[in-house]
């Protein structure tokens, strides 16, 4: 039986291992802008989670200004399945430069039948919020 060969392949095969294990990224890593994780940031329509990405669309967004100074925002909410669904939804509201005004809704329930849309309105507490983002979640 030849030992040396074998040696000699397990001692290469153990070097290539501990070389690929033992290498490191040099450095701090430096933040990477995604539209990933930055999606609730600059959208006005967001679904959080795979079913209702699936399932629900937004086929129209109207905002205005109440005459106290307030925000009012109405979305009409798709349900794209040939089914009945539950989600629920809910409104965060922002000043001009897209940081959250303290403003947001509790979640409420939205059931759609097959293929309906259906209006939600949210309006804002203060007169502080100029943006918004309406988050639409599977129900729980």
């Amino acid at each position: 039986m030849k030992t040396k060969p074998i040696l000699a392949v397990t001692f290469a095969a153990l070097g290539l291992a501990f070389v690929a294990g033992c290498t490191t990224e040099p450095g701090p890593f430096t933040a990477q802008d995604t539209t990933k994780f930055t999606v609730e940031n600059t959208e006005k329509f967001v679904l959080l989670d795979k079913p209702t990405q699936a399932s629900v669309t937004c086929t129209g967004l109207q905002e205005r200004v109440l005459p106290d100074g307030r925000l009012e925002v109405i979305a009409n909410v798709k349900n794209r399945e040939a089914r009945r669904i539950q989600v629920q939804a809910n409104c965060v509201f922002k000043d001009e430069q897209g940081f959250s005004t303290g403003d947001e809704t509790p979640f409420q329930n939205l059931i759609l039948a097959e293929n309906s849309t259906e209006a939600v309105r949210f309006t804002s507490m203060n007169t502080n919020a100029r943006k918004y983002t309406i988050r639409v979640r599977q129900a729980r």
